[in-house]
């Protein structure tokens, strides 16, 4: 097989298509050796893969051999080509395509100059030049959700949290999904603005003490450390579920929020909460 494609299994797409396409757009060409077709694309698609190795990454699927995949992924018919970026489905087609139209469907993938600018921010250590660079961003275009995202990120990194509520203060207010994720991480890190040391010791020599529990569930949030957070608020909740309007339950479901519904954790903290309340 050409170098610069990889075959992907079942056991490892999770990793090798969702997970790496947050850092790059992955191609996922579904196929079978009987397919006719299949045979016609492969080449274009490699092709293109190493021409384009900056642009995206081709990965091969066997969907005799992977049927739990190629069901997942709507395989009725192949070849099927689908897209992925950001650990999403971004585009797909079905069936034997020009070479012009498999480039454009590539063109599609690859990431904008904003959002190329806002990816070199995210990774530099700088504030300044991280600064530098979302200003080329926003000069592009001052309205482009993704740039405001990243500079709410650096004002929190900063410890301006007001700064960056009101950056996307109305992104968040109008549905969109970053944006109400990072309001809820800058609320936790408000909230738990705490010294951990201090209600740790307190947790220890006064396990009741409720009010201390939901502040040591919101600053370990708050520090990212979401499993033993979690433990602590689902332990208030037991407690007392109704405590202080209920104070630990949406503690929790805020937490919830910014993790989404895909992660292990939110599937197990769903049902202990709901095994307390019930």
């Amino acid at each position: 097989m050409n170098a610069v494609v990889k075959d992907v299994t079942d056991a490892d797409f999770e990793t090798e298509v969702l997970e790496r396409s947050k850092e790059k757009p992955v191609v996922v060409d579904l196929w079978a050796p009987w397919c006719g077709p299949c045979r016609q694309i492969a080449p274009v698609l490699e092709r293109l893969a190493e021409e384009r190795s900056e642009d995206f990454e081709l990965v091969k699927i066997n969907v005799d051999e992977n049927p739990k995949t190629a069901a997942a992924l709507g395989a009725r018919s192949i070849p099927l080509v689908i897209g992925f970026r950001d650990g999403e489905a971004a585009s797909q087609f079905v069936g034997v395509q020009p070479p012009a139209a498999i480039s454009q469907f590539i063109d599609g993938l690859a990431p904008s100059e904003i959002d190329r600018l806002i990816a070199a921010a995210n990774s530099e250590s700088d504030n300044d030049a991280a600064k530098a660079l979302l200003q080329q961003a926003i000069n592009l275009d001052p309205e482009y959700a993704g740039t405001r995202v990243a500079i709410a990120e650096l004002l929190m990194a900063e410890g301006n949290l007001d700064d960056a509520k009101e950056v996307i203060s109305k992104l968040a207010a109008n549905g969109d999904e970053a944006a109400m994720q990072l309001m809820t991480r800058i609320t936790l890190q408000d909230a738990g603005a705490a010294d951990l040391a201090t209600l740790q010791a307190t947790a220890e020599s006064e396990p009741d003490n409720l009010d201390n529990l939901i502040l040591l569930g919101r600053a370990l949030a708050a520090a990212q450390n979401y499993e033993p957070a979690l433990d602590h608020l689902l332990t208030a909740v037991s407690k007392n579920v109704g405590y202080n309007d209920g104070e630990a339950r949406r503690a929790i479901v805020d937490i919830l929020k910014v993790l989404g519904n895909e992660h292990a954790l939110t599937r197990v903290t769903r049902t202990r909460l709901a095994r307390l309340i019930f």
